[in-house]
């Protein structure tokens, strides 16, 4: 059911650390880096014949500009400035994408990591206030179960870049005691992989752009499945090196506390439906892709029962799929019983 009239653009934001996913109701649907790029001096300015720039761009010209990755633990900085404003052209540019074409004014959801303060929520809709008409703000595991259609009795892992979101479905809007957020997601693994590779093979040079392809690309946990090698620079030559046991311990790294708050928002739910509960455990987001995940934490979960764990089949855009089905399904005057409201 949509509820809206022409006149309107529904949107779907799943503002992240590390990605900014969008969809629209008009079929519009992108993913960009969620950096902001501003030129150091006048020869950038020159040189890139604008101010700003984002995204991918902003990443291959990083050298001649100063980048700000604005939301720092999946929020926006609760002490303005630069972050503050690099927030605010970054969601101004991704929804001037989606609208472009089109006078229709823009009204959407944007989601946030689960435990976001009501500071920072409140930080995000001055922002939006005056980029679209009508905003709501949800946390981000919630537009996952909203858009799987697993509103009771489930529970959502979102692994994200900055945060590991963990939310009981229990067939309301979750509320805090239901939500969990600690700061292990994939930044934390480029991180540490980082440091790990570097430490092991100190004539290496490793920046943390590289770690997070070496990441996205090889991440596994568990057995690994055949040897990892990579093409790493020493001292400017290029020479193959094994990571297969770096990269499996930095991954493993964050499924004790996986299931530590897993356990707790577990534990939350009446006896009688933990059996369906523990059947309905889904990974989301970015870190869902690290292979054999799922298979580890029903390994490490199985004392509680018989256990399923799934990955979501698109964790790129299920989390703002999940917030444009609610904008087209869900009256704007009932955003206030969901969610943080803006409008102007």
């Amino acid at each position: 059911m949509t509820v809206h009239g022409g006149d309107k653009l529904l949107l779907g934001i799943d503002l992240g650390t590390s990605q900014t996913a969008v969809m629209s109701d008009r079929g519009y649907k992108n993913i960009i880096r969620s950096v902001v790029g501003y030129p150091k001096d006048i020869i950038g300015i020159k040189m890139l014949g604008k101010t700003q720039v984002f995204g991918d761009e902003a990443m291959k010209r990083r050298s001649a500009l100063t980048l700000y990755h604005p939301l720092q633990d999946g929020v926006v900085s609760e002490t303005g400035g630069g972050d503050f404003n690099a927030a605010a052209e970054l969601i101004r540019h991704v929804v001037g994408l989606a609208t472009e074409g089109t006078s229709a004014a823009p009204c959407g959801i944007i989601g946030v990591p689960a435990r976001a303060s009501v500071v920072n929520k409140e930080l995000l809709l001055d922002i939006a206030r005056g980029i679209m008409s009508s905003v709501m703000v949800v946390s981000e595991p919630f537009m996952v179960a909203y858009a799987l259609g697993k509103l009771n009795n489930a529970i959502i892992v979102d692994i994200g870049g900055g945060t590991i979101d963990i939310c009981g479905m229990k067939g309301t809007v979750p509320t805090i005691d239901d939500q969990i957020t600690f700061l292990k997601g994939g930044d934390y693994i480029d991180d540490r992989l980082q440091t790990a590779i570097s430490q092991q093979y100190p004539e290496t040079q490793v920046t943390m752009n590289l770690a997070r392809m070496i990441k996205e690309t090889y991440s596994f946990v568990g057995p690994a499945e055949e040897p990892v090698r990579v093409t790493l620079r020493a001292e400017g030559r290029p020479k193959v090196y094994d990571v297969t046991e770096v990269i499996r311990h930095v991954c493993e790294s964050i499924v004790p506390e996986i299931i530590e708050h897993l356990a707790e928002i577990f534990r939350g739910y009446d006896p009688e439906d933990q059996p369906e509960v523990l059947q309905n455990i889904i990974l989301a987001g970015g870190g869902s892709r690290i292979r054999g995940l799922d298979r580890m934490v029903e390994e490490r979960f199985s004392e509680y029962g018989k256990v399923k764990v799934v990955c979501v089949e698109d964790p790129d855009y299920a989390g703002s799929y999940g917030a444009l089905k609610m904008a087209q399904e869900v009256a704007p005057e009932y955003w206030d019983q969901v969610g943080f409201v803006g409008s102007y």
